[in-house]
Parts: C-alpha cells; structure tokens; sequence
C-alpha cells in the first residue's frame, strides 16, 4: 500500500469519471461547496498539513484542509462527491475561493445539470456573488452580522445587516437589498431566521422570486448535505489516518478514501440501507464465509 500510495498520480478527475454514470442529474439540481480539515494533530513532518480552523473540533488545528463539491437531486434526496480539490496555498498558491471558482467553471464543462448553488458565510464574498450571476445560475447562502447592505435604493448608507428593522411581514417575505460590493443591477432577497440553536442566521439569495422566508430557510437548509457527507466519510473510510509524509502519499490516500465513500453510498442506494448499515453488512458477510471457508487454516 505504502508504495502504491507513493509511486500512483491520482488525480481528482477520476472522482467524477466514476460518478457521471451514477448520479441522477435533474434540472434543478444543487451544487453544495464547503471544507472539512483531515486532523492530523500529532503529525510533525507530514507534507501539506498546516493550522487552519477545524468546524468540527471548534478551534484551530493542524491538518490537510479538504475543498468539496457535492451534487444533490432534491426529487431522489440522494447526494454524490462529484469533485474535490486539497488546500494547499503553499503548493500551489490558491484560496478556497479559488479552487470553488475553479470546480464551478469545470461542472459547466461537464454539462452537469443544476440550478443552486449552497455555500456557507466564508465563500460569500462579493467576487463569488458576482461570478455566479454571471453563470446564471442561483445561489444561497448566510451573511455575517456585519456585512453591509442597503435597503433604501441608494438613499442611505450602507448599514450592518444586524441593524436592520423588521417587522412580522418583512420578518415573513424578506427584504430586497443591495449588498455592497455586488454588480450594481444584482438585487437579492434577504430573510432573518432563528437557527435551531437560537442564533440568528441571516439567509441571502439571487432568487427574487422566492417570497417566503420558510422556503429560503428550507433551501440553505440542504447544505447540510455536505456535512453530513464529511460525517461518513471520515468515519467509515479512514480518510484521516494516513501517516504517510510524501504529498502525493496523502493526495491519493485522501483520493481513494473518497472512492470508497462512492462505492458505499452506490450500494446504500441499490439495498436501501445507510452507508453504516453496509459496511457493517459486509464486515459481517466476510467474517461468516470465512467461518465456514478460512482461506487459512491452521494444524
């Protein structure tokens, strides 16, 4: 394993070459970016791993940080890993934001079929906004408590979101403001909802059409797809521990973990079961033929 991991070169593409045949592709599909940080906490001389802010663990830690890209079917409910990309500044120079840029170009390539967008607070800058506008294409997303707005149609002053008045209409329908920074004809709507956990979120689309704030809060509600995705993955493929040094080594251990997540998730689909449900299905079809067959035996 260790030499295969370190003599292969295997490349993020062949994620999607083995999922363009399986997902279920629909018009108004949507696409899912965000992060995850592969802990390696107790490494020293692993190449990549740098300190960067784990979600997960609520502080800074040292890790590999993960870029990904997930397609969601809302009629199947089901998701699939289309793309990936490892953040790696050091290496080869570019943000997060630069390698969500780069994936969402590569899906129109692809013909890949949606109409959504899902991100968190982090990728929405202005830049971003603007750049999905011009693909035509929607996006949700939360704004930070500070981030200015207008309401007034160039009247007034930018002026923080938090500062914003609401009423129980607006507090319904939303508000149709301008956030600074945006191409000047991008108008979006604007809702103020109370998270589960009692935080305020303050939830943003390009989609004027959309007029309830229960609809808007449903729809950036689907980005928790992708955590849900960095859940399995780290607990059922071992995608966190490699200890191998080499750059390459980590790239494709983190590449084929994510294949294995494929192959799971394609036969949770087939049985109708969870991913936890079958792998404990194979690991308990394996340990029964061996019971009964052992490939060793022992005098």
């Amino acid at each position: 394993m260790y030499r295969f991991l370190k003599q292969h070169s295997l490349r993020p593409a062949l994620v999607w070459e083995k999922a363009r045949d399986k997902i279920e592709q629909c018009e108004d599909g949507r696409l899912i970016f965000d992060d995850t940080v592969l802990n390696k906490q107790y490494s020293y001389e692993i190449e990549g791993v740098r300190k960067q802010w784990s979600g997960n663990e609520k502080a800074i830690i040292k890790g590999i940080g993960v870029v990904n890209l997930v397609y969601y079917n809302p009629h199947t409910k089901r998701k699939w890993i289309i793309d990936f990309r490892l953040f790696d500044p050091d290496r080869d120079g570019k943000t997060k934001l630069d390698h969500m840029q780069e994936m969402i170009a590569l899906a129109g390539k692809r013909d890949i079929r949606y109409k959504t967008i899902l991100f968190d607070s982090w990728y929405a800058t202005s830049a971003m906004m603007n750049y999905i506008q011009r693909c035509g294409k929607y996006f949700y997303t939360t704004l930070k408590s500070n981030r200015l707005v207008d309401e007034s149609r160039g009247k007034n002053p930018y002026n923080n979101v938090s500062r914003l008045q609401w009423n129980d209409l607006v507090l319904k329908e939303g508000k149709t403001v301008k956030i600074k920074g945006v191409m000047r004809d991008m108008k979006v709507k604007l809702f103020r909802v109370v998270a589960s956990d009692s935080d305020t979120e303050y939830i943003v689309t390009n989609d004027t059409t959309q007029c309830l704030a229960e609809d808007a809060q449903k729809e950036n509600a689907i980005r928790w797809k992708i955590e849900q995705f960095h859940r399995e993955e780290k607990q059922l493929t071992g995608i966190e521990a490699c200890q191998c040094r080499i750059n390459r080594s980590q790239r494709n251990h983190i590449l084929c973990c994510i294949l294995v997540w494929m192959s799971l998730a394609t036969m949770g689909y087939q049985t109708n079961e969870t991913l936890y449900q079958v792998k404990t299905g194979l690991f308990k079809q394996f340990l029964t033929q061996q019971l009964r067959t052992p490939l060793t035996h022992f005098h």
